[in-house]
């Protein structure tokens, strides 16, 4: 089947989509009217159900209809502020006969991409945008970025933006639709089965056009320069994505935010654990399904190396060196990841600062407030002192502090008592400065006595959470590190604790 036909038969499942709501529309109005004119008590349950059905309908295309799409990620650079991207764009988009963008984003993404708005379903097109990714341009060489560009011009090109911007419509309106109707599951099951046709094809259609994009790139850049830039942008997505899941989700910990998110991830991926480790998730098997809108990466190298070798000069230099000033626009595009209120609340801090206060938060801050909370509850105590919580061990009444911890949102775990324990003497140490959360670019944060060892209390406070009468000790070694018998959790330890 060729894409042109697959192109057509999408936009012919595209229209009978909106036939199929038609009927609907219709059977109800059709119903209503034939219950004012002759009202049966069977016609009353189909009325009802094809009208609220109807609604339901109506309500999810309204609401799609009403999604904005005037607001662009990242920053955008004119001629005059990245004249040598811009010059390469142009003089990419020559090689591959098209006009080139009409405004180009740095956005902060691993991917690049293009997008057009168009009028009367993809005939004719209005404006064109380019996305480039900043970790793109950290990545990768400046061969590997021009084969890129050259991909996505190449949908330009092959006309794929034009088929892409009602055919993405279309879809987001299908989904809204089979999510609208949770509540009429017979109308829902077969609209479901109509968006997965609908599905199938249009990503059929999309898989098709990467791989044609891809022979232009090829044509532009080489086998080697193409082949190399989709094995680094695969390697460095699960980069991102390990970077954002366990040092960027920290953001907003203690009221701060980090000072260099680029930076930040420029040192994880210099790591050489992390390269050992991200290499070692490149290597699994990719999941592939007929939903995809992109081949597998297998599949994209595998039809590349059936490609002729172009004549080119190769540019191995850093992609950063076509931008006049990369700090500059590292800079833009940090400020363009955050909200105004973000901007405005969260302070920049370096990221060793907001380790320890990232991990303080997540890990510790909860539990010894609520141990201290659960120890004030089960002795009686007039504040919540930590070494109640203690007393409750000491006198055998572990099961009523588990049962308060409970009520406060802990999940019930056979060793719930010992893991809030020890996450609460880890706090301990923090607000007394004895420890401090580390920040590592090779794997998680650890915490740290001054000295340099690491703490490990997971154990100790297992022994304890299971023997009253090794809380005399413990309490012992705890006023070893300043910690007075009436002491009451701190909402937040000071910065200097903090480190």
């Amino acid at each position: 089947m060729t894409t042109a036909f697959r192109a057509v038969l999408a936009f012919t499942l595209l229209a009978g989509f909106y036939v199929l709501v038609g009927l609907i529309l219709a059977a109800a109005v059709f119903f209503d009217v034939l219950l004012l004119v002759d009202f049966h008590a069977n016609t009353v349950k189909f009325a009802i159900v094809l009208t609220l059905a109807a609604g339901a309908l109506v309500r999810a295309l309204v609401m799609v209809s009403r999604r904005r799409g005037d607001e662009q990620p990242g920053v955008p650079v004119g001629r005059e502020h990245e004249p040598v991207l811009w010059q390469t764009v142009e003089e990419l988009s020559q090689r591959v006969r098209t006009a080139p963008p009409d405004e180009i984003r740095l956005v902060a993404e691993v991917n690049a991409a293009v997008s057009e708005d168009t009028r009367f379903l993809g005939l004719r097109a209005t404006r064109r945008r380019m996305f480039v990714g900043l970790p793109l341009l950290q990545t990768l060489t400046v061969d590997e970025m021009r084969a890129v560009l050259g991909h996505e011009l190449g949908h330009y090109s092959g006309a794929h933006t034009r088929l892409g911007a009602p055919v993405y419509r279309g879809r987001v309106s299908l989904i809204a639709t089979v999510q609208g109707l949770r509540n009429h599951p017979f109308i829902q099951r077969l609209f479901t089965w109509y968006a997965k046709l609908y599905l199938r094809v249009s990503q059929a259609v999309s898989r098709r056009q990467e791989l044609e994009a891809d022979q232009l790139a090829v044509a532009i850049g080489g086998r080697q320069a193409m082949a190399g830039a989709l094995r680094k942008i695969h390697a460095t997505a699960a980069g991102w994505d390990l970077y954002v899941s366990s040092y960027l989700s920290l953001t907003g910990a203690g009221g701060a935010r980090p000072a260099a998110v680029f930076g930040g991830f420029h040192a994880l991926m210099s790591d050489p654990d992390r390269q050992a480790e991200i290499a070692k998730l490149g290597e699994q098997p990719e999941e592939v399904s007929p939903y995809d809108s992109h081949p597998s990466l297998a599949d994209r190298l595998a039809a590349i190396e059936h490609l002729p070798e172009p004549q080119h000069v190769p540019d191995p230099r850093s992609a950063l060196t076509l931008l006049v000033d990369p700090n500059v626009a590292v800079q833009a595009v940090e400020q363009s990841m955050w909200s105004p209120d973000a901007l405005a609340t969260l302070r920049p801090v370096s990221w060793e600062e907001l380790i320890s206060h990232g991990m303080y938060a997540g890990r510790n801050a909860d539990a010894v407030r609520d141990l201290a909370m659960a120890g004030q509850q089960v002795m009686g105590a007039q504040r919540p002192y930590l070494d109640a919580a203690f007393e409750a061990i000491a006198r055998g009444r572990q099961a009523e502090l588990e049962a308060k911890l409970l009520e406060q949102g802990w999940n019930p775990s056979p060793s719930l008592l010992a893991g809030v324990l020890g996450q609460a003497l880890e706090a301990v140490l923090i607000q007394l400065g004895e420890a401090k959360w580390t920040l590592s670019w090779s794997g998680p944060a650890r915490l740290l006595f001054d000295d340099g060892e690491e703490v490990a209390l997971s154990e100790y406070a297992a022994q304890v959470a299971a023997n009253p009468a090794a809380v005399a000790g413990l309490r012992q070694w705890l006023g070893d590190h300043g910690m007075r018998h009436d002491y009451v959790p701190l909402d937040e330890p000071s910065p200097a604790a903090l480190g």
